[in-house]
This record gives structure tokens, sequence and C-alpha cells, in this order.
């Protein structure tokens, strides 16, 4: 999800800095008891996912990262080199910024300073406990992990979470925009252009997630879809478990590599689930540096002076060769600094200095109802995300989620701020009940799919936009799926499970939506002589707006407006028609090449491809049923993004759950041999899921095998 550039430049004298680094065998071995401190069994179901019993919470953190790293080692050990700042070590010059970001920020220094103060017990706990089970599998897995990184601890896990929530809302494209040559004129970013950059840009920041209560289903039930967009494979794909203690804590769901409880999930009681959303929750100051000492800035009227250090980040060249650049690291009271030609700018960000979101997911995962799901969400630790939460009660809940500085409105907090006065740099937070919400609203249905909040449930029920103050930047964009949600949801007051599950998987645009009204003025506005481009007009003008595997329209139509960039959605107008025809023609031009046709049906070009299956696949940029995909050598249209874990709950009138889960490939995140590596994805092809298993007996009755971890076979 994440675009780096390289900030560092090669010297002249290089070879003068090289050294070879040959990857040196790890000394460390794990302790001889490490593995019968846990009374823990893995239980893999048929379709290859873990589902782990043990007597304490502890005991199935353990378990949880034995189980993963079986499935994911490797994208465990990316989450946790990028942890300790070293990823560029392995990966060459492409994670030079991920690894400058961790050591600038001192992520690493901020968890040592806080881990035993600011974190639960039990927490730290479940985390040792996590890293150890990581450490086990190396142990009784000789040669398969990086030298170096052993042993994994608790605080490298809760430094992940630092590291991974700055990029859900935005850290790393300020940086970027900072990095520039030249001073950018504003800091801030429009809400559509971001939107529509990442919905055509290959990897989105998207998700769907829905509650509906008993007032809107056809059986007094309660309906709740987790649906987040994420890419198939890297560090950022989610993995499906089931955890079971005998503390309480019980939860099917999904997790990112190096996390030790579950981002989105469910229990018999309750379920939750996350979107990226957008606020404003990073402040940049423009530093007034002493003409006769650079390394001091003023501050209230008085000279004060950085803290320095160095930051070094070894980079990765080629084979075993190695080369270490140390940068200059700087630290102003209002946060980390950064020196340009252009100015000195310091970074603040509403989780400089919190580690707590691990402890609040922990406590989300262990509630049992409304009330202690919203004790937990009360920390507001977690930066970002709206949330939506339902239950077995008919609770529905949607929250505008956010880590959000009480903040002067006499400022400007989109642009830069004057970095020599107090009266700009916040220490308190608003309270959850300052944020944007809706509970148990009349309308019964909450929706969020990456909008504004202002529309996250029926006319009526939404939050009132002049209660909440500009400083929050809250978006006020609309997406398709926001729109086509509305729509679904207000044309339905009766709706059953089946037609829920419809819902999700909906394949169409709205009329309302960008990529209609952009097709619609592009057929209307480009005349041409070449009947090629003639051809591709003909059929735009004639789509459906759906995505559908035998759509004939939709491929001449989706890949002309991946063509456009971003600036081009915001005003069609402002080119000239000679710029639009030869967009026309290019995605003409490439169906003609690749498929000697301009009417190939869309299943024919967008596929899903992995081990050895190659399915079509339904569904495209910001519809329901979101699919984003890469163009391959041979011009098919590869899936990598959109839709990945989904998981559908239904709570009958009497508060029985069923529930039912998809990924698009399977448990086996990287191993190739096993025939987890792509069983679900026909299923996932097909827009079906497949159920979940909550009870022991059900999942002995679809059992692969049983076994303590270091005792698989």
């Amino acid at each position: 999800m994440v675009k780096t550039v390289f900030w560092f430049r090669f010297p002249l004298f290089i070879l003068g800095l090289l050294f070879i680094s040959c990857a040196s065998i790890s000394t460390w071995q794990a302790p001889s008891d490490l593995g019968d401190r846990f009374d823990v069994t893995i239980y893999r179901d048929t379709w290859g996912v873990p589902h782990i019993y043990g007597k304490t919470d502890a005991d199935v953190a353990f378990g949880l990262a034995y189980a993963h790293a079986e499935d994911d080692l490797e994208n465990m050990e990316v989450s946790l080199l990028a942890t300790r700042g070293v990823l560029a070590s392995h990966q060459g010059i492409k994670s030079v910024p991920i690894d400058f970001l961790v050591k600038l920020f001192k992520l690493y220094e901020t968890v040592e300073e806080k881990y035993e103060t600011d974190l639960s017990p039990e927490v730290r706990e479940v985390c040792e406990a996590y890293a150890d089970g990581i450490n086990y599998y190396i142990a009784r897995h000789p040669g398969s992990g990086t030298a170096g990184l052993y042993p994994v601890s608790g605080k490298d896990i809760v430094t992940g979470f630092s590291l991974r929530t700055t990029f859900f809302f935005g850290l790393d494209g300020v940086i970027r925009r900072l990095m520039r040559n030249q001073r950018p004129e504003t800091l801030a970013s429009s809400s559509d252009e971001l939107h529509l950059a990442d919905t055509f840009g290959g990897i989105p920041v998207g998700s769907n997630g829905f509650g509906v209560s008993p007032e809107r289903t056809a059986d007094g039930g309660t309906f709740f879809l987790s649906n987040t967009h994420q890419p198939w494979n890297g560090p950022l794909a989610w993995y499906e478990a089931h955890v079971k203690s005998e503390e309480g804590w019980q939860v099917s769901g999904a997790l990112f590599p190096g996390m030790p409880v579950f981002g989105v999930g469910h229990d018999f009681n309750k379920g939750w689930t996350h979107t990226v959303n957008k606020p404003d929750l990073i402040d940049v100051y423009e530093l007034v540096i002493n003409p006769r000492n650079k390394d001091k800035y003023r501050y209230d009227g008085k000279w004060l002076e950085f803290e320095k250090f160095k930051v070094p980040i070894t980079v990765k060249l080629w084979g075993p060769i190695k080369w270490t650049v140390r940068r200059e690291g700087l630290w102003s009271i209002h946060g980390p600094v950064i020196r340009r030609p252009f100015g000195t700018f310091a970074i603040r960000h509403s989780n400089l200095t919190d580690i707590r979101a691990v402890d609040q997911w922990y406590r989300m995962n262990k509630a049992k109802n409304l009330a202690q799901f919203t004790e937990a969400m009360e920390m507001v630790a977690i930066p970002s995300f709206n949330t939506v939460y339902a239950d077995r009660e008919g609770n529905i809940f949607y929250i505008y989620n956010g880590r959000f500085p009480k903040r002067d409105e006499a400022f400007d907090w989109q642009d830069y701020l004057p970095g020599d006065t107090s009266a700009v740099v916040w220490n308190e937070f608003l309270p959850l009940s300052e944020i944007p919400q809706v509970l148990n609203p009349s309308s019964g249905f909450v929706q969020t799919c990456n909008h504004t909040p202002f529309m996250s449930s029926g006319e009526g029920d939404n939050p009132d936009p002049t209660l909440f103050s500009p400083t929050m930047g809250i978006e006020t964009h609309k997406t398709n799926r926001s729109l086509r949600a509305q729509e679904i949801f207000t044309n339905n007051s009766s709706m059953t499970f089946d037609e829920f599950l419809e819902a999700k998987f909906d394949l169409s645009y709205s009329q309302q939506s960008k990529h209609v009204q952009l097709i619609e003025k592009l057929v209307a506005k480009v005349k041409s002589d070449d009947p090629l481009v003639n051809g591709a007009l003909k059929l735009m003008g004639s789509w459906d707006h759906r995505m559908n595997i035998d759509n004939r329209q939709a491929a001449v139509s989706i890949l002309t407006l991946r063509e456009f960039d971003s600036y081009l959605w915001r005003d069609l107008d402002m080119h000239p028609d000679e710029e639009l025809e030869t967009t026309v023609r290019k995605s003409a031009d490439f169906l003609m090449k690749h498929y000697g046709r301009l009417d190939v049906t869309w299943g024919e070009v967008q596929r899903l491809v992995r081990g050895k299956e190659n399915l079509p696949i339904a569904g495209g940029p910001d519809v329901l049923r979101a699919v984003y995909s890469r163009g391959d050598e041979k011009g098919r249209q590869v899936a990598v993004a959109g839709d990945s874990y989904i998981l559908a709950v239904r709570w009958d009138k009497e508060g029985n759950m069923k529930s039912f889960s998809g990924h698009p490939f399977g448990s086996a995140a990287v191993d190739q041999s096993s025939s987890h590596f792509d069983d679900q994805s026909p299923l996932f092809a097909r827009q079906e899921l497949k159920p979940v298993w909550l009870e022991l007996d059900e999942i002995k009755s679809n059992l692969e095998r049983a076994y303590r971890p270091g005792e698989e076979k």
C-alpha cells in the first residue's frame, strides 16, 4: 500500500564505502522448555484454517503465532524487519524510506520507554507469548529464518502496530511531499483526489462494512459484513484464524502477519470491522532557524536546540554487498524534524507517543457486548479507521474513529503551521463522544465504504456535519460503493440474508458515480474519424455499468477510465478532445493487440491467477465486489487486491449465529506445494463463501489434523 522513493544519493566514492556482509549464522537458541510453557492445540480444518485452543490467552497467542509462521513466515519476517528499521538491508533501495521513518520517528525507542507503563499486563503477556510462538517455530525449523532477526520480543510486536497504523492515516504521503525537490505549495490533499488515485492506482485503501438491524430484515435477525480491501499477497494480506481460550478470548477473524490480536472478526455475541478513513491527524510546522546556528530553532521567543542523533540505514545493493549511510536525525518540541533546501519542518501526528493500539484491539477482541466494546473504543488509541459493530442483541453501531487533536480553529491546520509558537502544539484529544457516530438508527442499517461519515446511515440518522470542527479534516466525498449501498439498503425494507450477500457482491456503478458520469461525458465529447475509436465509444455508450464476467462493454470502458490521471477525473472539460481521443484509442489498441476484438468479455480479460488456477473473476474498481488488477505481459488483468478476507454473519431473532467467510487464495500464503495455496480460489471466483466453524465438535467433524506446536507432521 505504500509507495516509496529513495531519498539518498550515492556519492561518487561509493566503492570506498561498500562492505561485504555475509549472512552470519544466528547463535541464538530457544530455551529447551519453550514449547512446554504453553498449553495449546492447533486444529486445522479441511480448508487449512487454524483453530487454536488453549488454557490462557497467552497460550493461544503462542499457538496463533506458530500456526501463522507455518503458513507465512516470509511476510511475518518482512513485518519484523520493517519494525526493526532494517528492511532495506534485505530488500534494497525501495525499503529505505520505511527504515528512515522507523528510526526518525523513534518508534522502537517509544515502545521501549512506555512498554511497562502504558500497556496492560495482559497485553504484554499476549505479545510476549506471540513472539515466543515465532521463536519456537524457528527453533523447531532450523535454517528457515533470517539470521540476526531472532529472538523476537513482545516489544517488536508492539512496534509493528505503531508502524502499520501510520501508513493507514497517510504519514508516508506527507513525508513524500516534503521530500520533493521543491517546496510543495500545500501539504493538503483533496479527499476526492486521494480516493480516485488509490482506487485506480492498482492497490486500494478501501473496504466495506455493513450492519443491518432487525428493523430492516425479513426474519427479524441481525446481519453483519466485514469486507476489507487489501493486497492479496505480502505483509498487509489478511490471514484467517480462530482462537479460543478458557480466559474468554474467542474470535474467528483475520489479522496481518505479526499481529497477535485480530484486526477484524466475530464471536457468538458480536462482530466488528474497519474501513480506512482519512481524517487530518498530521501537522507540519515550519521552523524558524537561528541564522547563527542551524541547530537551534525559535519557540515562544527563545532559541531551543534540536535533539540530534544519527540515523544509520544499511542498504542491500546486490548479492552480499551492502552499504550503510548515516543520515541526520533531529527532534524538536513538536516532534521529528526534516531539513530541506527550502526550509526546516517538524512533524507531529496523533499517535506519535501512544503505543496502546494493540491494547485497544485486544479489548475489542474480548468484548462480550455493546457496553464492553464501547468501553474499548473509548480508549481512542487506534488512530484512525471507520468501525462498524453488530451483535446478537440487534445493536448496530458506526463510528468515524480517530484520535483527533483538540485544535484552535483560528489556524489553517490543512497547511504549514508556524513552528515558533506553542499555540499550535496540541497535547489533548477529543473523546469518543465528540466523534461522528450512529447507534441503532431508525433506518435499520449502517454502512461504511470509505466515504464521508455524513452518509453512514439512512436519511435523518446521519451525524450532523455542523457539530464537528473543520480542524478534524473529515472527508466529504462519496464513493461508488457508498452510493450503491445507500441505494440497495434504502430500497429494501425487508432484506433476507441471501439479498444481503447479493448486496456484498453487487457489480454495478451507480448512475450518480463519477465512473458513469465520466463515461457519459467521454462518449458525448469525443468526435473521431477513426473507426476503432468510434467502435470503442459505441461500446461504452451501450455499457450497462456492470462488471460481470460475460459483459462485453466493461473491458473497453474500465481500461479507458484507468488511463486517466486523477486530475482528469476532477474536470474532463479542461483537456482537449485530441487528448481524450488518444486515451480511448490506447485502450482500444490494447484490446485489439491482445484479444483481436473490442467486445471481449470482462472474464476473458480479468483473471484470478493462483497456483494451478486461472479463473475469470467479476468485479472492478470501486464496485461493492471490489477487484483491482494489474496487466501482465499476456494482456491479462490479473487480480491483485480488493475483496480479500470476507466475513458475513447472521444472528436470527433468537440470537443464534451462523457465519461464512472467504479468501481469494487459501491459508497457505507462500507454500505452493500445499493444497491450501489455492483451494479457496474457485469458490472466491464464483462469489461463494464457506461456513465458519466455531464449535469444537464442528471443527473435529471437518478436521484435517490436530497437533501441539512443534509436533506437527
